[in-house]
């Protein structure tokens, strides 16, 4: 009867080094860290552990094949004598012990396997950080008790991890795929919302998408000179009222300032005629160059007192103007007016008036695009059907990409203004999906 007990404390002991085991190994530190922060101190103490593994799994290993060890010899002396007396009942021949001894064997061995190795290691894997901060504690004070033992198999260990040249401990540094894969994950099995899904990707996308895919470009942009009248201003103020207009000395790339829509309010309400005078006019302009990615900008207006910028490129022309807004609209994607919802008509569930200048990835979003060849070449709608077609485009050129058919069908000069992009039947698509040209 002694050995029955003694079978069932080693089964339990081997289910504990098991579970605390995989609960470790398996214990994700970014949720460790959240538990800590909520003053979980023993989650603090399974991070200290995992940082410095090897003494644990040293120990963990001299306990398990010694407790295996002592469960096959006192599952023999427990159970091979009964069970040969069942099978002598059935079975007298020479074989009888033998067959005692196998079915013994098999059934300890079933016991150890179901009791003492899967059923904990699943609940670890199932809900590791809980367990984990639950047995952390009695680890670390078996691992200290098995000190002597535990140093010279983990010192052993070390000089042959240092052989093969891999590093002695654990690097947890966590990349932007992984987390783009755990907000996958967490989305797919619906522990994330819709729109907390799409806020995070729009956080990821700060880093990739620059300035001219959010700012108003030059053509968009109105603007003062220096020498209007008061009706031209006032006109122009009534037409695209703003917060703020460029000031400039005959051209858009002769900037002299800004001037703010109220100034020449107060000038219009005391009845005055509007001036652009000193009084009004502010000169310190802030810019930025085209190459910033919009998360650069975000920090960049962090040391900035203006709430917009001038966007210039390498030739400190003007290329457009990017504001705090227009930098948050992106951010918030969903929960945010989209800017590009003017520039994405839909005519009908399979077709879309597009803007030549119209992001691509806003484009992209909308027709589910997931990627696109080369991203970096272009910013806009129009710029991908020019890099396609390798020349400016004529009115009717199109290209085919991932089933849809881009068709210029708007342009002035050598600018496309406008697109129809169609989703295009199967039957239509030429082989291997390349692009069709007109």
């Amino acid at each position: 009867m002694s050995d029955f007990f003694a079978i069932i404390i080693l089964i339990m002991l081997s289910a504990l080094f098991a579970m605390s085991e995989i609960a470790i190994a398996a214990s994700r530190k970014i949720k460790l860290k959240i538990l800590m922060d909520e003053g979980k101190s023993k989650a603090e103490a399974v991070l200290a552990l995992q940082e410095k593994p090897g003494a644990f799994f040293a120990m963990i290993q001299i306990s398990l094949n010694a407790i295996a060890i002592l469960g096959g010899i006192l599952g023999e002396q427990a159970l091979t004598a009964t069970i040969t007396e069942y099978v002598h009942s059935v079975y007298t021949g020479p074989w009888a012990e033998q067959i005692g001894f196998v079915l013994s064997f098999l059934l300890i061995t079933s016991v150890f396997i179901l009791f003492a190795d899967l059923l904990p290691k699943r609940i670890a894997m199932i809900i590791p950080e809980a367990v984990a901060m639950r047995v952390v504690g009695i680890m670390n004070a078996v691992t200290f008790a098995f000190t002597p033992m535990v140093a010279f198999f983990n010192g052993v260990t070390n000089v042959v991890i240092r052989m093969l040249g891999l590093p002695a401990e654990r690097q947890d540094n966590v990349t932007a795929e992984e987390i783009v894969a755990m907000v996958d994950a967490g989305a797919e099995s619906g522990s994330l919302q819709a729109q907390e899904y799409h806020l995070i990707g729009n956080v990821f996308e700060l880093e990739t998408r620059t300035l001219p895919t959010a700012m108003t470009t030059r053509e968009s942009i109105v603007y003062f000179d220096i020498n209007d009248d008061s009706d031209t201003i006032t006109a122009k103020i009534m037409q695209d009222p703003h917060n703020h207009f460029l000031v400039c000395d005959g051209a858009l790339d002769k900037l002299v300032g800004y001037v703010e829509s109220k100034q020449i309010l107060k000038q219009l309400l005391r009845g005055n005629r509007v001036q652009l005078n000193e009084e009004i006019l502010e000169k310190e302009l802030f810019y930025l160059p085209e190459t910033l990615t919009l998360s650069e900008a975000l920090n960049a207006f962090r040391h900035a007192t203006s709430q917009f910028a001038v966007v210039v490129n390498e030739y400190a022309l003007v290329v457009g103007i990017i504001t705090v807004k227009d930098l948050m609209t992106s951010f918030m994607g969903d929960l945010a007016p989209h800017s590009w919802e003017e520039q994405i008509v839909a005519r009908d569930a399979n077709s879309w008036l597009v803007d030549g200048s119209t992001p691509i990835v806003d484009l992209c979003r909308v027709l589910e695009l997931e990627d696109i060849p080369d991203p970096s070449q272009y910013e806009t709608v129009a710029g991908f059907l020019i890099y396609r077609l390798k020349r400016l485009p004529k009115r009717a050129d199109f290209i085919v990409y991932a089933g849809f058919k881009f068709e210029a069908i708007d342009i002035e000069g050598v600018r496309v203004e406008q697109l129809l992009v169609s989703r295009v039947e199967s039957s239509q698509l030429s082989e291997n999906n390349l692009e069709i040209k007109s």
